[in-house]
């Protein structure tokens, strides 16, 4: 069962200029690249994982956990990494927008993962939408989220939040999220 609470957009923070304007990054999201790229927050903690499941409670995200095939409540985060070795991965289904998937997998405690679907980010309307997404998890976090290429996490980060400008930025070649 899918939890289902309040609002399903990606920012909540009104009307502002856009991050990322579509025609400049539309490849960054193009399909025939890889659907599923990997989004990521180097560094992570425990801490920075709860915070991730508070935001997603607090924004009222659409949201669904599960481990295995089993969709259990939310659990807080040191209960999720304090898992046997060789237990399977849990997995949280986000939807911070409608028909906007993120998928979040507990693989490690000093990295959040997840991947999202180009599919369902085309065009300058869904870009504003995810862009609002990754501000959001940056903000909380006040560290920077990079989005590599399907599989592509040890080159360079296509866009990421930079905490610095705070905003969703186009990286140039050679940067990756560790230097944002």
């Amino acid at each position: 069962m899918t939890e289902v609470t309040g609002r399903r957009d990606g920012g909540g923070e009104g009307e502002r200029a856009p991050d990322l304007v579509w025609e400049d990054v539309r490849g960054c999201f193009d399909p025939d690249g890889g659907t599923l790229p990997d989004v990521v927050v180097h560094g992570a903690s425990a801490a920075d994982w709860q915070a991730v499941l508070d935001l997603v409670a607090e924004r009222g995200w659409e949201h669904e956990y599960a481990e295995g095939v089993t969709v259990l409540p939310v659990p807080r985060a040191g209960v999720v990494h304090s898992r046997p070795a060789g237990a399977e991965c849990p997995e949280l289904r986000v939807w911070p927008a409608p028909d906007m998937l993120a998928i979040f997998r507990f693989y490690s405690v000093d990295e959040i993962d997840f991947d999202v679907d180009v599919r369902e980010v085309q065009g300058q309307e869904r870009l504003d939408e995810f862009c609002g997404f990754l501000r959001a998890i940056g903000r909380r976090l006040g560290k920077p989220v990079a989005m590599y290429a399907e599989g592509g996490r040890t080159g360079p980060a296509l866009i990421g939040f930079d905490p610095g400008a705070d905003r969703v930025v186009l990286l140039r070649e050679g940067r990756t999220g560790l230097d944002l």
